[in-house]
């Protein structure tokens, strides 16, 4: 055991990484060598420390399984051409991680935790971000209610983790799209604007539907007049309708405050694209197809980075689209990928070295 930045670090025997196929790299299977973890009791943070990936022993009456205080983020740590770890704008997802905090009620995660602590995990695992294009270390941190206690209450102490995981891409393919018209994702004064995981639990009888199907995921739509476009179930959406590129505004705090979301729209503005933040509604939207004007359509977001949308069905009105015709969404998705493994000039230190 040896102590960094006031953590304990307790080393693995061994390495899983020689047992793994960096050529088969499903989302989310697979988790490296170490993990964080830190307790919250008593009005204090405390315990933290860096050990060997390991399973969690839990009462059943642990409060999260019954009341869903439970947040996360997804971050990813790249490598650039030369080798070396950087993180791409992960302090956006520590504002962000205490923001959902903050809405379900829970104590927020001091920045020495959440960021000093990432960055000695990835340190001592920076032999788990795959060096190949396309490919990250997906960064999962991650809070729950820790009360071994049956109460509709907000818990008293709370359990903190992050654990990593190498990923390849989490669509290879362009995407085909169902628009959602029965169920709904949030309404304002929910937690939609929050990465809760009830927010996710609940949308997964509307994805397998669609994926009943044949399409991937859903297009959520406002939960009040089922009119205008909210969000897909794992990233944010850009419609581009002549030289415009519009994405749902967040005031009314349905809709998640993406780092690539906010990333794409400073990059679609270099490219002299003007970006509207604004309700978009459906009708809209096939108008703007009907009339040929509907250029681009596709979505943002950590996992997902830039997925292009090859169709989108409402109701029975499917819009197909021609992917291989489209520019901003390659030249974004180009621009991305070298800004975050070092061919592009970093001009707005998004990039955090490790």
């Amino acid at each position: 055991m040896i102590a960094a930045m006031g953590f304990l670090v307790t080393k693995a025997e061994r390495s899983k990484l020689q047992d793994l196929d960096l050529d088969n790299l499903p989302f989310g299977r697979y988790f490296s060598d170490h993990m964080l973890e830190a307790d919250y009791e008593k009005g204090e943070w405390k315990n933290v420390e860096i050990k060997p990936y390991q399973p969690l022993l839990l009462s059943p009456s642990v409060a999260a399984l019954h009341y869903g205080q439970a947040i996360f983020e997804g971050i990813k740590a790249y490598k650039d051409r030369h080798g070396n770890p950087y993180i791409f704008r992960p302090k956006d997802n520590f504002h962000r991680f205490n923001i959902s905090a903050e809405r379900m009620h829970m104590p927020a995660v001091p920045e020495e935790i959440f960021m000093e602590g990432m960055r000695q995990l990835i340190s001592l695992d920076r032999n788990w971000i795959p060096f190949k294009e396309d490919h990250s270390l997906y960064i999962r941190p991650f809070m729950f209610s820790s009360d071994e206690l049956i109460g509709v209450r907000p818990s008293e102490n709370y359990k903190f983790l992050i654990i990593l995981s190498p990923t390849g891409p989490y669509y290879n393919a362009p995407m085909r799209i169902y628009v959602e018209e029965k169920y709904v994702r949030a309404v304002p004064g929910g937690v939609g604007f929050a990465k809760a995981a009830g927010n996710y639990g609940g949308s997964m009888l509307a994805t397998a539907e669609a994926k009943k199907k044949g399409y991937d995921q859903v297009l959520w739509m406002d939960a009040i007049e089922h009119k205008y476009v909210q969000e897909i179930g794992t990233m944010n959406v850009f419609f581009i309708i002549g030289n415009t590129a519009i994405t749902p505004n967040l005031n009314e705090g349905t809709i998640l405050g993406g780092v690539t979301r906010a990333s794409s729209i400073t990059l679609l503005q270099e490219m002299g694209l003007k970006v509207e933040e604004r309700p978009l509604s459906i009708d809209e939207i096939i108008n703007a197809y009907e009339a040929s004007h509907l250029n681009e359509v596709f979505g943002t977001g950590t996992a997902a980075t830039i997925s292009m949308i090859k169709e989108l069905r409402y109701k029975d009105y499917v819009m197909k689209f021609d992917v291989d015709k489209w520019k901003a969404a390659r030249i974004l998705k180009k621009w991305l990928a070298d800004i975050r493994e070092g061919r592009r000039e970093d001009k707005y230190n998004w990039m955090w070295k490790v």
